[in-house]
């Protein structure tokens, strides 16, 4: 989840945290709730990003969220009362379904979890129903960063929200994109003239942190090149890949998905089953298609709620019929069945091959459940019964399954990511190359600054310029522009972030040699501070230096 809080004159807008928060993280507390009041413990590992966790503990989000959905609860009233005026008796039961759907949300946001969605994960944590793990600060794209010094912020960053949060240290975390980076010499692949240099991999920043695993996809663990580098359209990408390739042999022995595997630093790995990645992802294969769920893209304006299931034909918005809850409801239980014989049948064949029991690792984006698969809470709830009673399936978290067993064997990992094609190009193209022309400058001019200016006058400037340098590294922002899914909305967001970092590192550079800010500077300084407020607790010796400097046999390799 980016920085969406709208703090400030010009606000980001709010309605992306406020689904989410509506539509995923209480469902699945509340399924979770249901679970525990059963006697089961699912054993999920959840990611909590650490920029949605700032986002949730902040005071203006509960106040808006609470506003959110009153609003929803008015805008249903107001459906039924149009539904009624009408005659649609279907239609208008189904906003009074929206009406005590809203109502509940608020009320479990209030009373049962105190406004504090941070502290109910942590509930369930202490409980023992789940295991939560942490994320690059503000789910940077670690492997393309520009300096070893910005993705050290990003980890360090990341496993000290996390430490606010539960009281502990994190176990493992979630890679950004699942991306990962072996130590090789690098070549920023924006920029006229650039050099190669050594650049430390992702693991050892882990292992820093005494971060025990993290996850990948499937091609990397297995030593495969990814699908394609997209040569022909990005030759940057190319040469990345060829440099990263000579510090990378492709295993000879059998690797499979079904393993966890270490790296020579003592780091674990696990990688995504794709067996069960369709079957609960796919909308046009998997159980989100179901003709009788909720469609998710046609809403009834102004308030937006949806009144119509996904209908047989998927694509033509005008021909979808009224959403019956109990229908979607029944077939909620036999899509749970069948994930748990999916399951077994997976494990079964791997146990077949290999002689012994093996590791499934099903992992999702979480606003799949409840966002755009609205029944997918309930899934869960239905899923967690079976597994529960099921006994040739245990279900594990990451930290449990170092805790039962060993990494089987010390492995390299290829660089990648779970994106299209294996790669970086959701994350560089020629749509988004432009963010990390203006990225990267502002990296090193963090780097500078966190060494020449943050003991002085000039300390908390330089503080802001590194939260709207975090915000601007987000992935997000080139995600979105890659799938044009809101690409005005994330080029601005960039750009913006962009800009003010600048502005506020000439006004550091300014006050650090005796300089003061005018009345005018003075107030946009403060506005910067008011509207990107994330991570008050920051600390600037993540940039000024590196905990441990790249070992010098990567030097001696050469270009």
């Amino acid at each position: 989840m980016p920085y969406v809080l709208s703090h400030g004159k010009s606000p980001h807008g709010t309605d992306w945290i406020n689904e989410s928060a509506a539509e995923c993280y209480l469902p699945l507390l509340h399924t979770l709730d249901r679970l525990l009041q059963r006697a089961i413990k699912p054993r999920w590992t959840v990611n909590l990003t650490p920029i949605l966790g700032e986002q949730l503990r902040d005071e203006s989000f509960k106040d808006e969220f609470e506003h959110y959905c009153q609003a929803k609860i008015d805008s249903a009233i107001e459906d039924q009362t149009r539904f009624h005026g009408d005659d649609q008796l279907m239609m208008k039961g189904l906003a009074a379904m929206w009406q005590r759907y809203y109502t509940n949300s608020l009320t479990q946001f209030r009373d049962r979890w105190n406004r504090d969605i941070v502290g109910a994960w942590r509930y369930f944590q202490d409980q023992g129903s789940i295991e939560v793990i942490t994320c690059a600060a503000t789910h940077g794209y670690l492997p393309l960063l520009g300096t070893d010094e910005s993705v050290q912020a990003q980890v360090k960053i990341g496993v000290d929200a996390y430490a606010r949060y539960f009281g502990n240290k994190p176990r493992g975390i979630w890679l950004p994109e699942c991306a990962y980076r072996p130590e090789y010499v690098w070549k920023a692949p924006v920029g006229e003239g650039e050099v190669g240099w050594p650049r430390k991999g992702i693991e050892s920043f882990l292992e820093e942190n005494s971060i025990e695993y993290f996850f990948v996809d499937s091609h990397m663990i297995r030593g495969g090149q990814p699908l394609g580098t997209y040569a022909a359209q990005f030759p940057q990408l190319a040469e990345l890949f060829a440099r990263s390739s000579k510090f990378f042999n492709p295993p000879e022995e059998y690797r499979s998905e079904y393993e966890h595997y270490m790296l020579a630093n003592g780091s674990a790995c696990m990688a995504r089953d794709p067996a069960t990645t369709v079957k609960v992802w796919s909308g046009e294969h998997g159980y989100p298609g179901d003709a009788y769920y909720l469609e998710f893209h046609k809403q009834l304006y102004p308030g937006r709620l949806r009144y119509w299931r996904i209908s047989e034909d998927k694509r033509d918005l005008g021909k979808k019929m009224p959403y019956d809850p109990w229908q979607a409801f029944e077939r909620l239980a036999w899509h749970a069945e069948d994930l748990a014989q999916t399951l077994k049948g997976v494990l079964a064949q791997y146990r077949g091959q290999s002689d012994r029991n093996g590791t499934l690792v099903a992992m999702y984006d979480t606003e799949l459940f409840g966002h755009w698969w609205w029944e997918g809470p309930e899934f869960l709830y239905e899923l967690g019964l079976r597994l529960a009673n099921e006994p040739e399936i245990e279900c594990v978290s990451g930290g449990d399954l170092l805790d039962a067993e060993a990494p089987r064997g010390v492995i390299a990992l290829p660089e990648g990511s779970w994106g299209e094609g294996g790669y970086h190009y959701v994350w560089l193209n020629d749509g988004n190359y432009w963010t990390w022309e203006k990225l990267y400058p502002a990296e090193r001019k963090m780097r500078a600054m966190a060494r020449n200016c943050a003991n002085g006058p000039a300390r908390e400037i330089v503080d802001q310029c590194a939260r709207e340098l975090l915000l601007a590294e987000a992935s997000d922002w080139q995600f979105l522009i890659s799938t044009y899914a809101a690409r005005d909305y994330a080029e601005a967001r960039f750009q913006d972030h962009i800009d003010r970092f600048s502005r506020l590192a000439a006004f550091a550079e300014r006050v650090h040699t005796g300089g003061v800010l005018t009345e005018e500077e003075t107030a946009f300084f403060n506005d910067c501070k008011l509207k990107d407020a994330a991570f008050q607790e920051i600390n600037l010796s993540y940039w000024e230096r590196l905990d441990r400097p790249l070992n010098e046999r990567i030097a001696a390799a050469g270009t």
